[in-house]
C-alpha cells in the first residue's frame, strides 16, 4: 500500500512548514475567516509514492532530473489519474513524451517554489 502524505509550502514565509505547525496555526486563529486566509497561503503538495535514485521522496512540485539528463516539474495529470503512464499513476514530468518510462535514475534537484530557474523559465 502506498504512503499517503504531503509537505506544506508555506507562501507569506516562503518556507516549508512542518504539518505539526500547520495544526499549531489553525488552533491560533479562531474565525471561519482567518481560517479560510490561512488555507489560501499554505500550498499542499502531495508524496508520490516515488523516491529517487538517492532514496528521496518526490511530491508533487519537485523538479526532477530525468534519465535523459534535462529537468522536469513533477505534476498531477487529473485526466489520467489512476492510470500507469510511464511508470507513474497520475503522476507525470511535465514535458515529456509520451514514450518516456520511470527508469530509477531520476533525481530531485529543487522544487518550484525554492529553485524555479532550474526549469529555465
Amino acid at each position: 500500500m502506498r504512503e499517503i502524505k504531503f509537505r506544506a509550502w508555506f507562501t507569506r514565509d516562503e518556507k516549508y512548514i512542518k504539518p505539526m505547525t500547520i495544526q499549531n496555526m489553525i488552533h491560533q486563529k479562531v474565525s471561519t475567516f482567518s481560517l479560510s486566509v490561512l488555507y489560501n497561503e499554505i500550498v499542499f503538495e502531495q508524496y508520490t509514492g516515488l523516491k529517487d535514485k538517492n532514496g528521496v521522496d518526490i511530491y508533487e512540485g519537485d523538479i526532477v532530473r530525468c534519465s535523459r539528463g534535462c529537468p522536469h516539474k513533477v505534476v498531477w495529470e487529473e485526466e489520467r489519474g489512476g492510470m500507469f503512464g510511464g511508470g507513474m499513476p497520475g503522476w507525470y514530468l511535465s514535458g515529456l513524451d509520451e514514450g518516456y518510462a520511470w527508469t530509477n535514475s531520476e533525481e530531485v534537484i529543487g522544487n518550484i517554489h525554492e529553485n524555479p530557474k532550474l526549469l529555465g523559465e
